[in-house]
C-alpha cells in the first residue's frame, strides 16, 4: 500500500529528496505521493519532522 501524505505536512521538502523513485512532488497545500510509483519504502515516513507520510 503506497504512502499518503496527511494535513501535517509543513511542506519542507525533505521527503521528496529521499524518495528513491521520485514520486514525491510539491503540491499547494503540502507535498503528494504518486500512489501508483510508491513502492512503500517509508524512506519519506522515516525523516519526515512532524509524521506526515503515513502507510
Amino acid at each position: 500500500m503506497a504512502y499518503q501524505i496527511n494535513d501535517d505536512c509543513i511542506k519542507c521538502g525533505v521527503c521528496a529528496s529521499e524518495c528513491p523513485v521520485s514520486c514525491i512532488s510539491e503540491g499547494d497545500a503540502k507535498y503528494e505521493i504518486n500512489a501508483d510509483e510508491c513502492i512503500d519504502c517509508g524512506n519519506c515516513a522515516n525523516v519526515c519532522p512532524v509524521d506526515a507520510p503515513q502507510a
